[in-house]
């Protein structure tokens, strides 16, 4: 891997990351020369929606026959429409954030490649999710949409490959500032709309012919563990959190293969290299959680962002955790049903052997939250009750967990002698009773409804 050591260009931001975009209701009062269904049609053609018999087709965002405050079509549109004249074309340059994609279809096959925004300057908040607690939505959707994905097919254990598309990927994933990147694709990107709870929204494809990159300063962490072949891939990982660098880094790097021993090391899809990390970090800490003695008392910490409302109870018992969504109608995860969806996974002190129904979600906040039990060398039995509003008209990545529940952490928690008392606090801070809550609890039931001899045993 090449190092650059060319001075960094001094380059200047073409306008702000989170500069508010218009609502559709705006967009009407704004554009009335623009005939609505002609444009839908431009959209639906846009992002492979092609059956006039879909509810999309036949709505053209003006009924929304969804259920949604705001059709999600529209939302992607007008914030890729703000840069589509600079990314219909074959040639792309930009300041990357620095940013990959790998790819899972065609598994062992994947897409690797760089995630290229139009813009020059500081554009690293693009792929900071750590930084996006309080943007609202309608932000996140729009810088995540100018990022143009490149695609260059290689089998995952192909990490050595000579290819300058693997190497320079590599060495993006690797970089600390963003670094000028320029492109050239083998086709004009296309968009899509990304609806999916792991990895960030991102906007258009195409594979990639080529690409350069220049001006990278590396993060000299993650460059360490990259050149340290007889480090195993979780300790490298540990060492890397230890120190300081962002979960977004690292699980950036951990999935070009950039750690690990030389002959084991693999390329691994984004959506799993973020689950990967949390999983792996947070199993770390537990291990030193389940040393330390119980909380005191019962705690509650609060929280809400994008629509959702966050309740984390803390019990003062040895390890146990779940995490219980409540998805409302007409959300992202529950479109099209009239009742609230609720969907829970727990673990006691033991720990489970089985993947989690909720996805990569139950990792992240279960990695926040022994981030503060680390913190304060104690150990507690956790309930994280989510309500998801139908203000959360697009799934944003499995960051709004992990980011949200550290950020409901930092506040001073409200603190109670009994369970009761904190779910009656609870009660009244969440919209669904808290009896709908404690049926779909494992966690909840246990601590209300069994008799145990001594919780500190485990």
């Amino acid at each position: 891997m090449g190092i650059f050591t060319a001075p960094a260009a001094l380059l200047i931001s073409v306008e702000p990351f989170t500069s508010r975009w218009m609502d559709l209701s705006n967009f009407s009062r704004s554009q009335a020369m623009i005939d609505h269904s002609s444009l839908f049609d431009d959209i639906l053609s846009l992002d492979d929606i092609s059956s006039r018999n879909s509810r999309c087709a036949y709505c053209k965002g003006s009924k929304l026959l969804c259920g949604k405050d705001r059709c999600p079509v529209l939302a992607r549109f007008f914030s890729t429409n703000r840069v589509r004249g600079k990314i219909d074309r074959l040639n792309i340059d930009g300041a990357s954030p620095p940013s990959v994609f790998i790819g899972r279809s065609g598994y062992p096959k994947v897409s690797v490649g760089p995630m290229i925004p139009p813009f020059h300057g500081d554009t690293s908040l693009i792929d900071t999710p750590e930084k996006w607690v309080g943007l609202p939505i309608d932000d996140i959707i729009e810088f995540r949409s100018s990022l143009v994905r490149g695609m260059h097919q290689v089998d995952v254990s192909d990490v050595e490959n000579s290819n300058k598309l693997v190497t320079r990927t590599r060495e993006l994933a690797l970089a600390r500032t963003p670094p000028e990147v320029s492109a050239e694709f083998s086709k004009k990107p296309q968009g899509r709309l990304t609806l999916n709870d792991d990895v960030q929204p991102f906007g258009p494809s195409a594979p990639i012919r080529k690409f350069d990159i220049s001006n990278v300063k590396f993060d000299r962490r993650l460059e360490k563990a990259f050149y340290d072949t007889d480090l195993l891939a979780k300790d490298a990982l540990v060492s890397l959190y230890h120190e300081g660098a962002l979960l977004s880094s690292i699980q950036r790097a951990f999935s070009v293969g950039a750690f690990g021993i030389a002959r084991r090391r693999r390329f691994v899809p984004t959506r799993w290299s973020i689950t990967a990390v949390d999983s792996q970090l947070g199993l770390r800490l537990l291990e030193d959680t389940k040393t330390y003695p119980c909380i005191d008392d019962y705690r509650v910490y609060e929280t809400v962002s994008l629509d959702n409302r966050w309740a984390i109870l803390m019990m003062p018992t040895s390890w146990r955790y779940e995490l219980i969504e409540a998805w409302y109608p007409k959300t992202a995860w529950n479109p099209h049903s009239d009742r609230i969806a609720i969907i829970s996974d727990h673990e006691f002190y033991d720990g489970r052997t089985t993947y989690a129904q909720i996805g990569g979600c139950y990792y992240a906040a279960r990695l926040a939250v022994n981030e503060l039990l680390s913190q304060e060398r104690r150990q507690a039995g956790i309930s994280i009750l989510r309500e998801s509003h139908p203000g959360y008209i697009l799934p944003v990545g499995v960051w709004n967990v992990r980011e949200n529940v550290r950020a409901a952490l930092k506040n001073p928690p409200k603190r109670f002698s009994d369970l009761n008392a904190a779910l009656v606090h609870v009660s009244a801070m969440m919209d669904i009773p808290i009896s709908r809550w404690v049926k779909n609890s494992a966690i909840l039931k246990d601590a209300l409804y069994q008799r145990r001899i001594d919780d500190s045993w485990g």
